[in-house]
């Protein structure tokens, strides 16, 4: 029989552990060790029977277990502590407390998902569990950041393997009132609630859950209410679940819906309104479109108030391909923000901000990355190498100026130390080197560390991911159909004391799942080395509408299933947070070899390496900038004239004379001399131990820990981002917007002066027959402003390197002086250059806005330049 009615019954606590609610309801409990290691310690079996969610862990207690718990002074005590410091966590002034005023008193993050714990599903990759670090790297900083996000209603997918080796989605339904989530409520006890008009007279309603990250308040709309009709309910069901209007519902809600939850959560709670705002890639962008209309209600106008809401707003783009970004037909967008999304807000302004009207967009298309952009004075990618490449994708908003000159910087991404090092890994690190418990392992002390013991620590993780492995193989051969009695062999799948190689990732095309299998005889002679065996542990999911990176998955599954290398090779369905706690420090080298440069980042490498192990990657994301030849191997990538046919035989060529000739034999300890930027033999001693090897542990440990921190990345966004767009928005709005007003009118000036403006003739004074390094000359220039005051432009000798074709390279920037008014518009400015390079050399000249309230000279895109 069916249920005709369902609801969830919550724990009562007795009084002298109610402090396991507290606990629970934390998610700080999911990088706090110690707080983890007390609900695993209450009932193991049944610890990881719920998947080590505590909350689900006390919803299986009944009440005579519950006594029991309250009668046992031990676990009485240890709740006391463990509440206090939490507590003491929650108030105690941190890093971001010893700032000046200059600070931001509260931070919006937006993101579509959030990946804070495998018991939290609400993340499908690597822009979730970035978001999710990010959150938690705040919380530890003492950074006031309020996250928001959606409550999707299944999460993304449960992956399982059919028996022919088929991706299979399910979508289990989740309950709200079972997860670390309250309803943020009005003083009535009523559900606070955010509505959205729809087309056809429709509503579109969501409630509030939070979610407690530590110090960090998560919000996360939910459409599933008594109110809303079936399509509406729908809406928040599932993670990238649709397309189309599906799409579109679900970012007018995280952006334009999530502003108004931030209103709500403030007007309840009495914290401060959010002064900077940060949209985690284009999905929140209609986040600045609520903001516009707010402050077009309290009577700016559509300039004014587009102004003042880019002042405090930072975008951080997370894709180097175009085809990666949320893009709607301008007429779809329309059609929803008529039915009253933005009353009083001009349609077709809101539609300027998306559109792609620069060469080689379509004018018809309405791009949220594009709106991103345009509606934050500040913006990223997540590595240096990203950041670049993001210049030249978004170069034709900022046409006129060179490529690096495009307002776009980055932030390098890192991940949250507490949450992916493996307890052993830093408890070894602080009892080997004198810390205490409490303290965070000094990483700059890893090369302090005894070699024999390092190895013993890497062989240990590399059984305990061994025996999980086992376990999940078995599972996933059941799913597929398979009998027990087919199944004695995964016991013996994996050995110990074989190089372990990972690869997990999401698997869309350009990350190359299937790069190892280009020669497959080859790769199985590398898993059967009879001296340098190697064995590789995979996972990913396809996204379920991606047929061919679903064709990908079972390429690779059927090649495992050999009977002659199932034991060296294995396919992991269902990768989580869960899995990846054991697979990052359980193996010994983590294999990354996308397409370059379409790889934003990449922090799985990063989880890898702060537990030991080294990376083998292409020179793409993070790894561009941070391999430095001790810390792992660089796979070659092949040149650009190469076809896509021949650039995947030459890389997979180099991957596997890599692993081959250099991976493995140092691994083994079969070196004769070590490679690159070591010194010395790197045979193994007679204690087993491979010196070299185990030299590169250390290393990696000591120069990468900090580098890919996430405390580390939070700190450069606060200094970098935060601080100044706190600056600008209070600037903005202080003396009724005056600052916000004075911009607008002098942008309107500009963009309505600037065709007036010619660069009329250049001179250069000065220069010697033959030049050398330390000469300087004059450049003169005659001005035509027009209308335009001198004070409202810098005119610029742009300088550098040149090419055969006049193109300058490596350029630098010299603002010339007013030098004289020549009347009716005309002026002379002049200033000296100096030759601080050899070599070919050249100059132009040009002209910017120049305003205090600017971040930048190109970021009106606005710029002439001398004929």
């Amino acid at each position: 029989m069916k249920a005709i009615r369902r609801f969830t019954v919550r724990t009562v606590l007795p009084e002298s552990i109610s402090g396991l609610g507290t606990l629970a309801a934390n998610l700080r409990w999911s990088w706090h060790e110690p707080t983890a290691r007390f609900f695993r310690e209450l009932d193991p079996e049944t610890w990881a029977a719920v998947r080590e969610d505590p909350v689900a862990l006390l919803g299986t207690f009944d009440r005579a277990r519950l006594d029991a718990l309250a009668a046992d002074e031990r676990v009485v005590e240890g709740v006391g502590r463990l509440t206090a410091e939490l507590r003491d966590y929650l108030t105690e002034p941190r890093w971001y407390q010893g700032l000046d005023g200059s600070a931001p008193q509260a931070i919006a993050y937006f993101s579509p998902e959030y990946g804070i714990t495998a018991a939290l599903p609400q993340y499908s990759g690597g822009l979730g569990i970035l978001a999710g670090d990010h959150l938690k790297a705040a919380s530890d900083l003492g950074v006031p950041i309020i996250g928001v996000g959606l409550l999707y209603e299944a999460g993304y997918f449960k992956q399982s393997l059919s028996r022919d080796a088929w991706q299979q989605e399910t979508y289990p339904v989740l309950d709200p009132h079972g997860l670390p989530l309250t309803m943020l409520r009005e003083d009535d006890g009523a559900p606070a609630m955010v509505t959205l008009p729809l087309p056809d007279g429709r509503h579109l309603r969501a409630h509030i859950w939070r979610a407690d990250v530590g110090r960090v308040p998560l919000l996360l709309l939910d459409a599933d209410v008594p109110g809303n009709d079936d399509a509406a309910r729908a809406i928040t069901d599932r993670l990238y679940g649709g397309g189309g209007d599906h799409r579109l519902q679900q970012e007018l809600l995280l952006g334009m819906g999530g502003v108004k939850a931030l209103r709500a959560y403030s007007r309840i709670t009495g914290n401060p309104a959010p002064e900077v705002f940060h949209t985690n890639e284009g999905h929140a962008g209609f986040l600045g479109v609520e903001r516009i209309r707010e402050l077009m209600d309290a009577g700016l106008g559509w300039s004014e108030a587009l102004t003042a809401v880019r002042s405090s707003t930072v975008f951080t783009t997370h894709t180097p391909v175009p085809a990666g970004i949320d893009r709607f037909e301008s007429l779809q967008v329309a059609h929803f923000l008529r039915a009253g999304l933005a009353p009083g807000v001009p349609t077709e302004d809101i539609l300027s901000l998306g559109r792609e009207d620069y060469a080689g967009g379509d004018p018809a298309t309405f791009n949220m990355a594009v709106m991103g952009l345009r509606l934050a004075q500040r913006a990223n990618g997540v590595a240096k190498l990203h950041g670049r490449v993001s210049r030249g994708m978004f170069a034709g908003l900022w046409a006129g100026f060179d490529t690096e000159e495009v307002p776009i910087g980055s932030v390098t991404n890192g991940v949250h130390v507490p949450t992916w090092v493996d307890p052993q890994v830093a408890e070894f690190v602080r009892g080997s080197l004198g810390s205490s418990a409490a303290a965070e392992p000094d990483w700059s002390r890893a090369d302090e560390l005894p070699d024999e013991d390092v190895w013993a620590l890497r062989r240990r993780l590399r059984s305990q991911l061994i025996a999980d492995v086992r376990e999940r193989l078995r599972s996933s051969w059941l799913k597929r159909g398979a009998a027990e009695s087919e199944l004695a062999w995964t016991n013996g799948a994996l050995d110990p004391d074989v190089l372990t190689i990972g690869f997990a990732r999401r698997v869309p095309t350009y990350k190359r799942l299937t790069l190892m299998l280009r020669d497959p005889a080859r790769l199985k002679a590398l898993l059967l080395h009879p001296e340098r065996p190697i064995q590789l542990v995979i996972a990913g999911k396809s996204h379920p509408a991606d047929e061919a990176g679903k064709k990908m998955i079972q390429d690779l599954v059927r090649f495992t299933d050999d009977p002659a290398v199932r034991h060296r090779i294995v396919f992991l369905p269902n990768y989580d947070m869960r899995m990846a706690r054991t697979l990052f420090p359980g193996c010994d080298v983590w294999l990354n070899n996308p397409l370059r440069p379409l790889e934003a980042c990449g922090t799985s490498g990063m989880k890898a390496a702060i537990n030991g192990a080294l990376n083998l990657s292409v020179m793409d994301g993070w790894w561009d900038e941070m391999y430095d030849g001790d810390n792992g191997w660089a796979i070659p990538t092949a040149p650009a004239s190469a076809s896509p046919e021949e650039r995947d035989d030459i890389e997979a060529a180099a991957l596997y004379a890599l692993i081959e000739n250099s991976v493995a034999p140092r691994f083994y300890g079969h070196e004769e001399t070590a490679g690159a930027g070591a010194a010395g033999p790197s045979q193994e001693t007679g204690d087993g131990v491979p010196r070299q090897w185990v030299r590169m542990i250390k290393h990696t440990l000591a120069e990468l820990g900090p580098k890919v921190s996430a405390e580390r990345m939070v700190q450069d966004y606060v200094n970098g981002l935060y601080v100044p767009a706190a600056g600008s928005g209070r600037a903005a709005t202080r003396g009724d917007f005056a600052g916000a007003r004075e911009l607008a009118g002098f942008t309107r000036r500009m963009r309505s002066a600037w065709s007036d403006i010619v660069v009329e003739h250049v001179d250069s004074v000065g220069i010697a027959e033959e030049p050398r390094i330390g000469d300087e000359f004059r450049v003169n220039t005659y001005i035509r402003l027009g209308g335009v005051e001198p004070s409202d432009v810098a005119v610029q000798a742009v300088h550098g390197s040149v090419s055969e074709s006049d193109e300058l390279t490596g350029t630098s920037v010299t603002d010339l002086s007013l030098a004289e008014n020549l009347g009716e518009g005309r002026y002379l400015f002049s200033g000296k250059l100096h030759l601080e390079r050899p070599g070919a050399f050249g100059y132009g000249v040009r002209v910017v806005p120049r305003h205090a309230s600017l971040a930048s000279d190109a970021e009106l895109g606005l710029v002439t330049n001398a004929g």
